[in-house]
């Protein structure tokens, strides 16, 4: 995970759909998560390599109740700067993120949060403006309910598996994940194709017929 590459900012440009068609082209088919996983608000697009945390459902005395908040915080400080948190939760009735989740990893610089799970406080996190995408939402606190199981190890979304390191991508459409192997190779093909499409979006408007602007360009 090198600052040095530009990686995040270069694929913050890219919308997902432009990800997929090229992922599609090179036979990475199945790197979307699932439908259900959505930004909280419409605008909110994320993009950084991936930090993976894994959760189980949990109950337990007040002492465990401290030493599972003690080990959410200790996750939520190993985040680095750069990263979007992907939470691979098991979990359908806790919040797995807050607001001071969120406003911390603002002030690290982390950029953004995909959870398969839930947040709370969704008003002020939108508020805020940080990027996050949940599969839904309550108000229940997860430390009587959940806890972190471990990070730093792959996890599997739907059918997706995500490793540390991946680029995470997200805008309204949903959340794709690029695997870090093929990152460059994707962030190639995707500038490429970006270039493409503006000069077809341009030709359409200009009054070109679909079927011409695709025999003309290659894309549509």
């Amino acid at each position: 995970m090198s600052p040095s590459d530009n990686l995040p900012r270069r694929f913050a440009r890219i919308y997902t759909a432009a990800i997929t068609d090229v992922m599609d082209e090179i036979g990475l088919r199945r790197q979307t998560l699932p439908a259900a996983i959505q930004p909280l608000a419409s605008g909110m697009r994320t993009a950084g390599y991936a930090f993976t945390v894994r959760g189980r459902p949990h109950s337990g005395s007040p002492r465990e109740r401290d030493q599972t908040l003690r080990r959410f915080l200790g996750m939520l400080g190993a985040v680095p700067a750069e990263s979007v948190l992907v939470v691979a939760a098991h979990d359908n009735v806790a919040a797995h993120f807050g607001e001071l989740s969120a406003a911390w990893f603002r002030t690290r610089k982390v950029r953004g949060a995909v959870i398969d799970g839930a947040t709370r406080d969704a008003t002020a996190i939108m508020r805020m403006g940080f990027p996050t995408f949940v599969r839904y939402r309550t108000p229940q606190d997860s430390v009587p309910r959940w806890r972190v199981a471990d990070w730093g190890q792959p996890v599997t979304i739907g059918s997706v598996r995500v490793s540390l390191g991946d680029i995470v991508v997200g805008d309204l459409d949903g959340v794709v994940i690029v695997p870090r192997r093929a990152a460059h190779e994707v962030l190639r093909r995707c500038e490429k194709l970006v270039g493409t499409e503006n000069r077809v979006r341009s030709a359409v408007r200009r009054g070109m017929t679909p079927l011409a602007a695709y025999q003309k360009f290659g894309s549509f």
